[in-house]
């Protein structure tokens, strides 16, 4: 099988983004025996959603099994897989092209939101029981992650058998300068990972979606809702 994973390229005044940096990681740990091709798509919103560019383009060239969009979620704790995206670019900030979107859909005449077709409950289940703080979130914002996570579903929706969806990492601990011994996976709590953690839990991300085209696996039939 075949399987795409991308990152974002640094946005904000950062000088790195992490997502990008463990999309690296992940492909140099990656050991198959499926194919992994990995890519990294500018912080613009009309290149993430155009027909034909970095992202959709990557689709029609190859054709994979399973998707997988990775982003920076800056402050959080954990690896955040998201399970529905909306049909709304609403941007605090430019983008790396200048643009600054205020209520605008990401597709014109779409739903209001698509659902990540990845198993979402599996994969975080995985990913807490390798021992890296993982949750199942329902906002990937209004920004740029968003709208590459709705295009991706949007596209992918007369596809039904590509399992695609997105992930938000924290900021790796080499990036803030933290001690890596001493890191988020020890406390929970700090807003960062180590980088080697980042790669493990992409690839776990990966390996069950691939065993859930398969159907070696199934999501679980219990509760990962919130109280808000």
């Amino acid at each position: 099988m075949k399987v795409l994973v991308t990152g974002f390229e640094p946005f904000g005044g950062d000088a790195v983004n992490a997502s990008a940096d463990a999309v690296a990681a992940l492909a140099a740990r990656w050991t198959g025996p499926d194919e992994l091709v990995t890519a990294v798509l500018p912080v613009v919103f009309d290149e993430v959603r155009r027909p034909g560019g970095p992202l959709l383009g990557l689709l029609d060239q190859h054709a994979p099994d399973v998707v997988v969009a990775v982003g920076l979620a800056d402050g959080v704790t954990q690896v955040r897989v998201e399970r529905v995206a909306i049909n709304l670019m609403d941007a605090r900030i430019p983008d790396n092209g200048g643009a600054r979107p205020v209520d605008l859909p990401v597709a014109d005449g779409g739903p209001a939101a698509r659902f990540a077709t990845l198993p979402v409950k599996a994969a975080v289940d995985a990913v807490r029981e390798a021992g890296i703080p993982a949750g199942v979130t329902y906002s990937a914002g209004t920004y740029v992650c968003n709208a590459t996570f709705y295009a991706l579903q949007h596209a992918l929706a007369e596809r039904p058998g590509v399992l695609s969806g997105f992930v938000h990492v924290p900021r790796s601990t080499e990036e803030v300068g933290a001690d890596v011994t001493t890191s988020a996976l020890a406390d929970g709590g700090a807003a960062h990972l180590p980088l080697d953690a980042l790669a493990r839990a992409l690839e776990i991300v990966v390996r069950t979606a691939l065993a859930a085209v398969r159907g070696e696996l199934s999501e679980p039939q219990e509760p990962a809702g919130t109280l808000h």
